[in-house]
């Protein structure tokens, strides 16, 4: 770009040039020295490769939207970094379902079966079948979205169930089937084990389990809610986000919305553990909605979303922060005045992809964003 629009105004200074050759040197000057003005300003509009990026975002080059439209997010990295698979509500969909394409945004395709809700997608290892949770078997209509007269609270629905499928949609099968919420699965990057919230046992705590269902074990026991969990890329540690109601008020009131599969979302940490649910420990104290942690690719700093640094009374805008695993260094890495989440870094850990509202074609809008991560 910037080669040929040298090219086309050098052009242009010969042509004056030769045109008033009779005229003074001065006069040649300033048309020379107006003309360099005007280069100037072509250079400086070409130099700006990330108009997507907001200033203080220094990691980030390179960044592309991938999707234009609805409601898109949590899209996560397939093994082999060529694809993503995220969930969206778009066009006339009522709800959210599980959707496919490839890391430039071509080629996308609906994987879940259009029934019921789905959240919490993810490629198993070796890209040909995907995990995902939906509601589909108690209902095909969408299920109710919450009641918000109890405040913001985010709904539970305990007709989620884990099902996997081929990535292409077809032999969709349960690896769940306990009553109450099961979904929020993620996969170990040596492919052995799913991490997944459940409330089989009364309460929202973390479970693992094989790759085809099998060998349950449950890795947290605190009453409170646990949940959103990746496992580091040695596959030996978990992070998660974790809400804890301490006085007996707190407990009661979380109990209640529980049992009407209601959560409030106001305020979450980020913990990590080891992967058998032992060495628990909590990485942030920031008394702030903190959420979607994932371990960078060296397996020594988490990234997640927090509203910590929102300056509004109501903390709607949410960011990207970076931490390391002893809870040091937080360190702000977006600065889009509305909401930024959902990380992931590519496996090889050249790519990131997350989604935001920046450059929403109307308000509400949600989309998927990747760029190149500059450590």
């Amino acid at each position: 770009m910037v080669r040929f629009c040298f090219s086309r105004d050098f052009a242009k200074l010969k042509f004056w040039i030769q045109r008033n050759k009779r005229e003074g040197f001065d006069s040649i000057f300033m048309r020379f020295f107006s003309l360099l003005i005007a280069l100037s300003a072509v250079i400086s509009v070409a130099a700006q490769s990330d108009p997507l990026k907001v200033e203080g975002e220094k990691h980030f080059r390179n960044i592309k939207q991938l999707t234009f439209s609805g409601e898109n997010a949590e899209a996560y990295f397939s093994f082999d970094g060529k694809k993503l698979i995220f969930q969206s509500k778009r066009d006339d969909l009522q709800c959210d379902q599980i959707f496919s394409m490839n890391i430039d945004g071509s080629n996308v395709k609906m994987i879940s079966n259009g029934e019921g809700r789905t959240t919490c997608s993810y490629f198993l290892k070796g890209g040909k079948k995907v995990v995902y949770a939906s509601t589909y078997r108690g209902a095909k209509e969408c299920p109710p979205n919450p009641d918000f007269t109890q405040g913001y609270v985010w709904a539970v629905y305990p007709d989620y169930d884990i099902y996997v499928a081929n990535s292409d949609g077809s032999k969709i099968k349960p690896l769940t089937t306990t009553p109450g919420y099961d979904a929020e699965a993620t996969v170990s990057p040596n492919g052995k084990k799913i991490v997944f919230t459940s409330e089989r046992d009364g309460d929202l705590e973390l479970y693992s389990m094989d790759i085809n269902g099998q060998n349950v074990k449950r890795l947290t026991n605190e009453v409170g809610y646990d949940g959103g969990a990746f496992y580091s890329p040695d596959s030996k540690m978990i992070v998660y986000r974790g809400s804890h109601p301490k006085t007996e008020a707190e407990i009661k009131r979380y109990k209640g919305l529980l049992a009407q599969h209601l959560i409030v979302p106001s305020t979450f940490e980020v913990w990590v553990m080891s992967a058998d649910g032992s060495n628990k420990r909590q990485v942030t104290k920031l008394n702030a909605a903190s959420f979607a942690p994932f371990f960078t690719p060296d397996g020594k700093k988490i990234i997640f979303c927090t509203n910590y640094f929102a300056t509004d009374p109501r903390k709607r805008n949410f960011d990207l922060a970076m931490i390391n695993i002893d809870g040091t260094g937080l360190e702000r890495i977006t600065y889009n005045e509305t909401f930024d989440g959902f990380p992931m870094f590519s496996p090889d850990g050249k790519k990131f992809v997350f989604a935001s509202n920046r450059n929403a074609a109307k308000p509400g809008d949600t989309n998927v964003f990747i760029a190149d991560w500059v450590d």
